[in-house]
């Protein structure tokens, strides 16, 4: 008769200290699945923990190709697990990360104890899940930004490091990229006769693909100004190098404007291919525009480009820039090239960096803060007024 007896709340204690049980059980598979932050790993402990622990027959993340145990109770033919218990894993948007399929001892159906314990588990799994899987983004975007900041360093150390002093003339430039690295390019090269050639270029687009095509091209262009052609072959051999390249070249095709300056005699010749005007402003307010007389390096092969040559007098100053400068937008309102030419022509300064410092304050004051929308390069020379 003792054996019979059940003391009042008996039961409901038991069933207390079951669900204590299940809960730390829980919580120690918990602990296991956030123990690692590898997405491989937390899927198999996860598997690891349903087979060994629950003693689940098989267990599988069909979508990832994962499975652990007796494979064949899986029955995983058509890849969906679809005969078995399935339980989804998703993010906290609700999103699908993949699902964990089950299958019980002897194909039996699963107890509510096993069922709760499998429903806590995928949930715990689904979010270390998501948390390995915005680490590895984690890592990868650091690794990339490392990369991006190696190039952003690298491209800058190949824009001119000093300025050519030139007596009785002025000599600055700036170039500010609109992502880490761009396709603006900048060179100032001496010659052995005692001039010095010029360029502004600009590579179609932005980014990552038009630094690498600005870093060839200043490759072929130093290699090129070597040799003393005279400019207007310069922009022949430079287009067809250019078109030589292949058809990716071809499609990061390049604008630019080479000037060589001959400072005793104060003469300029200047190429345009395809870029914007340049602006020269002489002491007595006349404006010279070196507009485009071709087609842009690579686009077409066999183009041939013409020189423009002019005098360059005490007093006169001189504007080579990238569209950056000119495509800068206030809503609607495009700062452009009229109110560039506008700014340089009246800027009271004397000094070739002074000058580009007014013009950069102008389009900041047009801007109000907008996010530069383009790589940004320009380049002014003067020559002092006697």
């Amino acid at each position: 008769m003792a054996a019979g007896i059940q003391l009042p709340g008996s039961g409901e204690t038991i069933e207390l200290q079951q669900q204590v049980a299940r809960l730390q059980a829980l919580l120690e598979a918990s602990r296991q699945v956030h123990s690692t932050i590898r997405e491989d790993e937390v899927l198999e402990q996860t598997l690891r923990i349903v087979v060994r622990e629950l003693e689940m027959a098989g267990a599988a993340f069909p979508s990832v190709g994962l499975a652990y145990g007796n494979v064949k109770d899986l029955n995983l033919g058509d890849g969906s697990g679809s005969s078995q218990p399935i339980y989804l894993l998703q993010d906290r948007e609700g999103r699908r990360m993949t699902e964990l399929v089950v299958a019980p001892p002897d194909g039996r159906e699963l107890t509510i104890y096993e069922a709760d314990f499998l429903e806590g588990l995928a949930l715990q799994t689904a979010v270390a899940l998501e948390n390995a899987r915005n680490h590895e983004r984690n890592v990868q975007w650091a690794r990339v930004q490392q990369d991006l900041d190696a190039a952003r360093n690298i491209q800058r150390s190949l824009l001119p490091q000093s300025l050519p002093e030139i007596s009785g003339y002025s000599v600055a430039y700036r170039s500010v990229t609109c992502y880490e690295v761009g396709g603006d390019y900048l060179d100032i090269v001496e010659q052995p006769d005692g001039g010095v050639l010029m360029v502004v270029a600009d590579v179609a687009g932005k980014g990552m693909a038009s630094a690498i095509m600005s870093t060839s091209f200043r490759a072929a262009f130093r290699a090129i100004a070597s040799t003393g052609l005279p400019l207007d072959e310069l922009g022949t051999r430079m287009n067809q190098h250019h078109w030589a390249e292949g058809e990716e070249a071809r499609r990061r095709y390049v604008t630019a404007i080479f000037m060589r300056l001959n400072p005793e005699r104060g003469e300029l010749e200047v190429v345009n291919a395809g870029h914007n005007p340049g602006f020269l402003l002489a002491p007595g307010g006349e404006i010279v525009q070196f507009e485009s007389t071709g087609t842009p390096l690579g686009m077409l092969p066999g183009m041939r480009y013409s020189t423009e040559k002019c005098g360059f007098t005490p007093g006169a100053r001189l504007l080579f820039y990238t569209d950056g400068l000119t495509e800068v937008f206030r809503g609607d309102e495009e700062f452009g090239q009229e109110r560039l030419l506008d700014v340089f022509c009246k800027c009271p300064a004397v000094k070739a960096d002074d000058i580009l410092g007014a013009l950069w304050t102008a389009i900041g004051e047009f801007a109000q803060g907008a996010a530069q929308g383009d790589d940004m390069t320009a380049l002014a020379l003067c020559r002092e007024a006697q």
